[in-house]
């Protein structure tokens, strides 16, 4: 059986190119977050230490560019636009199907979403200058020096482990997903039962504060009613007092005049009580 040829390149020569440059992609790119971070970040979609993006991208590259590489600066143009384009898709795909952000350039200027911006659209142009021209060629006659059926043997053992790696990544994103449903879910009554209980609080507020404004407004009335009695027994005495001095107000004898002036004194003092009692219920 003849093996199928792709873009004038062997298929499983194409996948182990993928391999291989998903491979150095991860390690690139773990290598500047973990530098980034200080603390070592495993990067990637899939568990295993390959960022599928890299490879795809690279074999766009020797698919797809070869034929402009006469022409340094259309080469260039073209592998910027067409790389950028793919980021793109991927970003948008991954978070479609898994509802996660992988990268985010929201915060470099010119981006797109968030998933691609001008920096890195730029450098992605480099990068394809670098690796058809200079690493590519290297890679392709290591990887040709491998005996056919070895090659034969590990493409088939890498695709095999790249799908054992692709089903658990798959199996564990579900199980994500699920959970993350399940989380939403809790939220969603917690904060239902959040309402409820403010609900129920207010009206336990409510409660309160009327029975403090009805026991309120019953202490004031209580002291009201103290206070017409005061006022009252007050007026009532300060009129006792000024008819018994209208009526003995003449009398001279030496043993009536001390108590008669401590009854003036008692009644001045009474009508000023009254005075500011009266005042103040005004």
């Amino acid at each position: 059986m003849t093996e199928p040829i792709l873009f004038g390149q062997p298929l499983h020569l194409l996948f182990l190119y993928f391999i291989l440059y998903s491979f150095l992609g991860w390690c690139m790119e773990t290598a500047y977050c973990s530098i980034k971070s200080k603390n070592l970040v495993p990067r990637g979609f899939l568990l295993g230490p390959v960022c599928p993006i890299y490879g795809v991208g690279v074999l766009m590259m020797i698919c797809w560019f070869a034929p402009f590489m006469g022409s340094p600066l259309l080469f260039y143009l073209v592998a910027t636009v067409c790389m950028s384009a793919w980021e793109y898709l991927v970003g948008w795909l991954l978070e479609t199907t898994t509802h996660m952000k992988y990268w985010d350039y929201s915060a470099n200027r010119f981006n797109l979403h968030g998933r691609i911006c001008l920096s890195v659209s730029l450098t992605w142009g480099i990068l394809a200058y670098v690796i058809l021209y200079w690493v590519h060629p290297v890679t392709e006659t290591l990887i040709l020096k491998i005996p056919l059926q070895a090659r034969y043997l590990l493409a088939a053992a890498l695709a095999a482990v790249l799908l054992a790696d692709i089903i658990t990544t798959i199996r564990k994103l579900a199980l994500s997903v699920r959970l993350l449903g399940r989380l939403e879910k809790a939220r969603v009554q917690l904060a239902l039962g959040r309402a409820e209980l403010e609900d129920a609080l207010q009206g336990v507020r409510e409660d309160l504060s009327a029975r403090r404004a009805a026991t309120e407004t019953r202490r004031r009335e209580q002291v009201a009613h103290l206070q017409r009695g005061y006022d009252e027994l007050l007026a009532r005495t300060e009129r006792s007092a000024r008819r018994f001095l209208n009526r003995y107000s003449k009398l001279s004898a030496r043993r009536a005049a001390p108590t008669l002036a401590e009854l003036r004194r008692f009644h001045d003092q009474l009508g000023e009580t009254l005075k500011q009692s009266r005042r103040k219920n005004s």
